[in-house]
């Protein structure tokens, strides 16, 4: 696998001399996220202050009390406008305040343009019964809360009251804009003043819920935040400097939006004008114009300016002479065989543009999106807003039959639909390479390059010569050559020029072809960095395709596409892109822009490579060998596969070692390329899964392959500790890296007992390359080991086990030794005992200023007292900061204090005595290491240190995990998102058994049911998974088809599973001998050993490998039956196998339960798809911006917020390119921003792009991408767009419905909008259909009691009103009454509001049934007026919708503005009181010091 070393070992019989790889282009590319990259770790807290000196007190303004909120857990938080800890799953709301605008609906209007309007913003911390489950008793409760260091606690409802802003607290990144409290106040105040003092008058306020959006966005997470060692800088130089880079970057941000118009004249057609940006290159430019409408098909051109060619690298701003309105002309060049081929392969793609074949086969960077055939029209129309009278009578709301409620069939036709642009529109009939190639060496002389043969749709037959000066035709047949030209006796510079002057109907169809391609979204035609493949695709036809089949057999095996066969040395470019300059954000820009277009490139060209490995078409270097220890060199990279090599993992648990140690080694590559330690350099790495093969892809080191082991190896170990290497210089490099990685430095002892020093685990190992450069590799080990994981029953009892593991049966022997804490779960249990170090640090320090001797020296006096207190808490942030207790306070400081900080560290395990700092040493459960006896002491400490963080994973993290699920901080839909929610936490998927024993003892899993069959669903495909890489390996390349479908009939088919007796390729021999029997075909496959699985006997095996790998009985005698105990769907379960095992099954309906026949046959395996796991790249100054976001964010400030998030896209977009994951990221948080500043047609956009972003890059059915396409639905419905919302939210149901099942909180959520949405639009049986499924679902998983519960019932009661019915209408509402009334209290607004729609129900009510009795009666009397039956009025609708989605208004009159105002004018005051007392403080401690020296 990844030991290159050992592989070299291996191949020394082989290899006599390789030369070296030559020198090629500078790129590579290191990654900030690793596999569970959607994830963020916890981080630690930014000063102590925050957990010091925090002082509470009491609210002022009665308005702002918890009783008066909508939710009873929505409560002010502290400081308004200060910073906030980034500590999950804690979530914010944000009030914005802005003018009513006019109607009284309470609710914001379509009014974007009123940009002069003042909001002002502050923060809110809550944990709304959106997010949280919400706990009795919680009202009156807030008024003495004091703030608890504990942050990530959340069993309990936050109840933070408005506090003293006296904490300076300091920003979380190094960007942020340094405000202290008293600038936010002022800030605060001035904006107050904007506002009208009307008397009564009330104003609106906008309660946006900052979900998981803002606090866990995808990788974007704090560099580790190990304790500084040495003294801080000075801070006003550390604000200048924030500042200097913040100008940098609205510098660089500045100048990539910049753009300018230029005039392109290209040959033969008039000049257009083109936008375009200063930070544009010349290349880029070029390859903008081979996409524009009336470029698109040229290729082979030169841009002048002036008469000279512009340089293809330089960046257009750099171009001297350009300027607004200059004229760029497009000038032919000459063409090359290779230019003549891309620019036939060009052509090849113009002409099957709106062909999804290659998303479907996963070429070419192609994806699925389908995002404009619910949005086509209505959402580019601009009167939107307009349409809302009419509307109502042309939108058809009728759903299609398999998204209502209670549908139980699941089709999967819908998940593709047909599209009408996509229908084929043919150009040509036949497009093909000549028989005649290549050209003889007399047409050589003449310029001819290739010849190509064409038939086109008037079924005319074309030969045409491709020459150095374009395309003409010649007069050569099938069976004579001549080429000399033929009639018409045209040169074109273009293929397509020729051919519209030959054949009218491809000209006609080519222009309709190039306007539907016009016409679509941009996003829809990029192709994605990384290839993205689907599970299912239709069974497409096979056309010809000359282009495909030249490169496949031309390009040796199509390495590289793009460079005619060329090698290129990844290696000598990975590191070359690392090694360039970063010393300005201008650098830093290019640079990470290099390496990520290298490294994708880089993972293309090793997923390429590792299906040629594995389908035989690459020559093994030990040909001699069996084939799992065969390895390869192909394209300049090392490919390994995941088996034990001369048993060197033997000692580990041999092919089981040797398949995990390739993730983790990719894990520690991804850790250490992270720490971007200049000069340390790693290897380019990819991990691909292929038909049950695991490939490990990897960059060569230049010279490795030339020397023997002893010569390669200066650092570590090849033997497992026998015998150790150390070299200074990859010591010095590794204890660089060791700080973030929570690395100990430590010694161990070789074979001649003498010490080694290391930085790292002694596997890893150092080499120093021929080019100079210091490689380490084999970094398997990077992270401490697991030791619930690592020793068997017997064993155990030799170890000090804490009680938390043998609780839960721990520890257990797993199948192989490489079991490791994730680094999530490292920074979590830092953090913990970070918070237990303050603690008790701050009790000692508080004693001791308690004793009589000291209050003595200081003085009795109160004053003195609490300024005494305050230098004391001051004292130990200095000592906390500078890392040293013997010079926080002079060189006479008190030996007992220094004796508090060295009883703290001790405690919590630092492994310093004078300052918190914790590391792990990653060799002291590795076998064959030895350690000095000196040693010994600091051995078991870190022993017990790594017990306490494996009991901690059990005690605190998996319960963590529940309540994430608990109160929706995590709403898993599927595998992945689950996956996603543990490793957030720090948990691995191997603790699934233990997180299913602790969820079944929860008191609340009934509303965790949804987690509990995810995980069982996860549990059984992971196993399978297990099981079919096994199966896989004995298969005959021939009988793929038919084992994979076997498989999948054995696993999810109801009948008696027998291999496919139809195979095309076994029927030619069947028909050549008369009688031959049905039955002998199945006997000659039943020989095979895959098709002696049978269905039981499949089950059988899952059980034992659940019970073996994550200690999980499963209760069933058959998958049927767990199917039906745990209410699974076999369509998610054929999901997830697929997407899990690269299975690309055919789109079409299967029947499971059939006894009869089974579900799959061997045309339903379409494909079968590479995994890929590769290094994740990420911008660093993006992900600051994002970070600083966040906290800006917090506070309240939404323009800043939005202002830092605008700047962030500009930079991923230039590393990353549009279509990636932190793009979509950013997107989606300013079209959440957008909304709730009231743009919505800015939030629209936003949105819009995210969704196609998400579609194309994370699939068309991942849970994120169902996510964005709801909160789309939303934006749509506020902006107008009626219809299209219903599509959208219809959409994101059937995809919800088919990943994750109708039993599902994303269903409750979908299933309110659904019903308000189509109350809205009058709809109202099919509202109610909807909203009644949403009132169960919610009395479900948010309790019967619930806010969300009583908010279903008052739903139910509107829509029963306007159809009329007031006895269904207040049997709901009195249900809404009643749970608001035992939650809330009676003299709750929501209470009041609930009893007053109950009087106005009753009315209607009494009415009604007296129209009714004088109806019947027949006696003349008075005019009863006619009941009023309501409209639903569409602001009210947007305003439920909101709340739904967790945006909530509260009305503030001005009066209660002006109360706050008056309150921040004393808190400032206050706060500047006691600056003055703290430098007061300072000032006497200075003249004592002074006075005893």
């Amino acid at each position: 696998m990844g030991n290159v070393v050992q592989c070299c070992q291996t191949l020394s019989n082989y290899i006599k001399c390789i030369d070296a790889p030559a020198q090629g282009e500078a790129e590579r590319s290191p990654l900030l996220s690793d596999e569970g990259s959607e994830c963020d770790s916890s981080t630690l807290p930014d000063d102590l202050e925050d957990d010091l000196l925090t002082v509470s007190t009491g609210i002022t303004n009665p308005t702002l009390e918890p009783e008066h909120f909508l939710f009873p857990d929505i409560i002010l938080s502290s400081n308004l406008g200060g910073d906030v800890a980034l500590v999950e799953p804690m979530v914010c709301l944000l009030v914005s305040e802005e003018e009513e605008g006019g109607g009284g609906e309470g609710v914001r209007r379509d009014e974007a343009g009123d940009e002069g309007q003042e909001r002002l913003y502050t923060e809110v911390e809550t944990q709304t019964e959106a997010e949280t489950q919400i706990g009795t008793g919680t009202e009156g409760n807030s008024s003495k809360t004091e703030q608890s260091v504990d942050q990530t606690n959340q069993s309990s409802v936050c109840t933070e009251q408005i506090q003293s802003q006296t904490e300076l607290r300091p920003a979380k990144t190094g960007e942020n804009d340094n405000k202290t409290g008293p600038q936010h106040a002022v800030e605060l105040e001035s904006a107050l003043p904007q506002v009208e003092e009307g008397g009564a008058e009330m104003k609106q306020v906008t309660l946006f819920l900052v979900d998981r959006l803002f606090l866990a966005a995808p990788h974007v997470k704090a560099a580790p935040s190990q304790n500084e060692e040495g003294p801080k800088n000075d801070g006003s130089e550390q604000i200048d400097a924030n500042k200097m880079e913040q100008l940098s970057i609205q510098d660089i941000v500045t100048l990539q939006e910049m753009g300018f118009n230029l005039k392109i004249q290209a040959p033969g057609t008039e000049s257009f004008e083109l936008q375009v940006s200063g930070q544009m290159l010349v290349a880029e430019l070029h390859q903008v114009l081979m996409d524009h409408e009336f470029t698109c098909h040229r290729t082979c051109f030169s841009l002048q300016l002036g008469g000279s060619v512009l340089d293809s690298l330089a960046e257009l701003r750099s171009i001297q002479g350009i300027q607004d309105g200059a004229l760029i002309k497009v000038v032919e060049d000459s063409y090359t065989v290779r230019d003549a081929r891309l620019h036939l392969r060009h052509v090849r793609d113009l002409l099957r543009s709106f062909d999804p074949m290659d998303a479907h086969n996963g070429v070419n960077g192609s994806s699925l999106s389908y995002l404009s055939l619910y949005t086509r029209g209505e959402m580019d129309s601009e009167s939107g807003g307009k349409k809302r009278a009419s509307e109502k009578e042309s939108v058809d709301c009728s759903p299609p039959e398999y998204v209502l409620p209670g549908c139980k069939d699941r089709p999967l036709t819908p998940l593709q639909p047909v599209r009408d642009d996509c229908k084929p529109l043919q150009c040509l009939r036949v497009l093909t390479m000549s028989s005649w190639n290549p050209p003889p060496g007399n047409r050589k002389m003449h310029g001819d390059l290739m010849y190509l043969n064409i038939v086109t749709m008037e079924e005319r037959d074309l030969n045409i010569t491709s020459s150095t000066r374009g395309f003409y035709l010649n007069q050569s047949t099938a069976f004579n050559f001549n080429p000399k030209p033929a009639v018409p006796k045209i040169l074109c510079h273009s293929l397509v020029e020729l051919l519209s002057q030959v054949s009218p109907a491809f000209r006609k169809n080519f222009n309709a072809l190039q306007k539907r391609r016009v016409l679509r979204h941009p996003y829809e035609r990029i192709a994605t960095p990384f290839q993205v493949f689907t599970w299912i695709a239709p069974h497409g036809d096979h056309a010809l395709d000359c282009v495909r089949a030249e490169e496949t057999h031309t390009s040796r095996m199509g390495q590289d596409e793009h460079t005619a066969g060329q090698s290129r040395d990844w290696n000598e470019e990975l590191q070359g892109c690392r090694e360039l300059p970063r010393r300005n954000l201008q650098e830093r820009l290019h640079r990470e822009r290099n390496m990520f277009k290298t490294n994708s490139d880089f993972v293309g060209a090793a997923t390429r490579g590792a299906v040629a490995v594995v389908d035989g078409n690459v020559m093994a270097l030990n040909p001699g060998e069996e084939p799992r220890m065969q390895m390869f060199i192909w394209n300049s990279l090392f490919f390994s596969l995941g088996f034990d090599i001369s048993d060197h993992y033997r000692p580990l648990g041999g092919n089981a070692a040797a398949h995990a140690a390739a993730i983790c080694d990719l894990r520690g590559v991804q850790a250490y390329t992270s720490t971007d330690t200049e000069g340390l350099h790693t290897l380019g790495t990819a991990v691909v899964d292929y038909r049950g093969n695991r490939v490990i892809a990897q960059t060569i080191v230049p010279g490795i392959l030339e020397k023997n082991q002893e010569q390669s190896v200066v650092y570590g170990s090849n033997d497992y500790g026998k015998t150790v290497l150390t070299h200074p210089r990859f010591v010095e490099l590794l204890d660089k890296a060791s700080s973030p990685l929570r690395i100990q430095r430590h010694q161990v002892l070789d074979h001649n007992d003498s010490t080694m020093e290391l930085c790292s685990c002694v596997e890893t190992k150092g080499i120093l390359g021929n080019d100079g450069r210091p490689y380490i590799l084999d970094l398997l080990r990077t992270f401490p080991p697991d030791l619930n994981f690592l020793f068997s029953e017997q064993k155990a009892e030799e170890e000090k086990v804490p009680e938390e593991c043998r609780s839960f049966g721990y520890p257990r022997r797993h199948r192989h030794s490489l079991a490791s804490l994730r680094p999530e779960l490292i920074e979590a249990f830092v953090q913990h005992r970070y918070e237990h170090f303050v603690k008790m640090a701050s009790v000692g320090l508080s004693q001791l200023e308690a004793d009589p001797e000291c209050q003595e020296k200081a003085g009795d006096s109160a004053g003195t007292t609490q300024a005494k207190d305050m230098g004391q808490k001051e004292e130990l942030v200095k000592v906390l900061e500078t890392g040293d207790a013997a010079t926080a306070a002079g060189a006479d400081m008190d030996f007992q204090r220094r004796k508090v900080i060295m009883d703290a560290c001790k405690a919590v395990g630092s492994v310093s005595d004078s300052r918190f700092d914790i590391r792990f040493n990653p060799d002291v459960y590795s076998s064959g290491v030895r350690f000095p006896p000196e040693c010994a002491e600091e051995v078991q400490k870190q022993k017990q240190l790594l017990w306490d963080a494996a009991a901690f994973l059990l005690s605190n993290q998996i319960p963590a995990v529940l309540r994430d699920c608990l109160d929706q901080t995590a709403v898993p839909m599927d595998g992945a998102s689950l996956t996603s929610a543990l490793h957030q936490r720090g948990v691995n998927v191997r603790y699934l058994g233990s997180l299913l024993e602790v969820l079944q003892r929860a008191e609340e899993r009934e509303r965790l049911s949804h987690v509990q069959r995810i995980s069982i669903s996860e549990l059984i495909i992971r196993s399978a998974k297990h099981i079919f890489k096994i199966y896989l390996q004995d298969v005959e390349p021939a009988a793929f088809s038919a084992a994979v479908s076997h498989f999948l009939n054995c696993l999810l088919s109801s009948s008696s599973s027998f291999p496919d007796s139809g195979s095309d390729e076994l029927l030619s021999r069947r028909r050549s001998r008369r009688r031959r029997s049905h039955g002998s075909r199945v006997a000659m496959l039943t020989d095979s050993v895959w098709a002696r699985l049978t269905p039981s006997a499949l089950w059988g095996r899952i059980r034992t490998e659940a019970e073996d790998y994550y200690h999980y009985s499963l209760h069933s005698e058959s998958i049927d039956e767990v199917i039906e105990k745990h209410s699974l769907q076999k369509i998610s379960l054929l999901r997830e196998i697929a997407i899990r095992t690269g299975i690309q099954v055919q789109l079409r309906e299967y029947v499971f339960e059939s006894r009869h026949r089974p579900a799959f046959g061997e045309e339903d395996v379409v494909n079968m798809f590479p995994v890929v796991k590769y290094l994740k790249p990420a911008a660093t100054d993006a992900t600051r911006l994002i970070q600083q976001a966040q906290v800006t964010v917090q506070q309240g400030l939404l323009k800043d917020g939005y202002e830092s998030i605008s700047q962030a896209l500009t930079l991923f977009s230039s590393v990353c390119g549009v279509l990636h994951e932190d793009v979509c990221m950013c997107l989606r948080l300013l079209g959440r921003l957008s909304y709730i500043l009231g743009e919505y047609a800015d939030a629209l956009s936003h949105q819009e792009k995210a969704v196609m972003s998400s579609e194309r890059v994370q699939g068309i059915d991942h849970p994120q991408t169902i996510q964005d396409y709801t909160y789309l639905a939303l934006y749509c419905f506020a902006g107008g767009q009626h219809s299209t919302s219903l599509r959208l939210l219809y959409r994101a149901r059937y995809l919800t419905l088919l990943v994750s099942g109708e039993d599902h909180p994303q269903v409750a959520l979908l299933d309110s909008m659904l019903g308000l949405v189509l109350h809205g639009l009058m709809e109202y049986e099919l509202s109610l259909k909807f909203l009644q499924n949403a009132l169960i679902l919610t009395s479900k998983y948010h309790g019967a009691t619930s806010l969300k519960h009583a908010h279903s019932h008052h739903l139910l009661a509107t829509v029963y009103e306007s159809k009329g019915e007031f006895r269904s209408a207040l049997q709901h509402e009195k249900e809404a009454y009643s749970i608001y009334k035992s939650q809330v209290g009676e003299n709750h607004d929501s209470t009041k509001e609930s009893s007053e729609y109950l009087k106005s129900l009753t009315q209607q009510a009494v009415i009604l049934q007296k129209a009714i009795n004088h109806i019947y009666s027949n006696t003349p009397s008075a005019c009863i007026p006619p009941p009023k039956f309501s409209t639903p009025s569409l602001p009210i609708i947007l305003q439920q919708l909101n709340l739904t989605c967790g945006i909530i208004l509260i009305p503030l009159s001005a009066k209660e503005i002006a109360d706050l105002r008056t309150e921040l004018k004393g808190k400032e005051k206050a706060q500047v009181q006691e600056l003055e007392n703290r430098l007061q403080l300072k000032d006497s401690r200075s003249a004592d010091n002074g006075q005893q020296h």
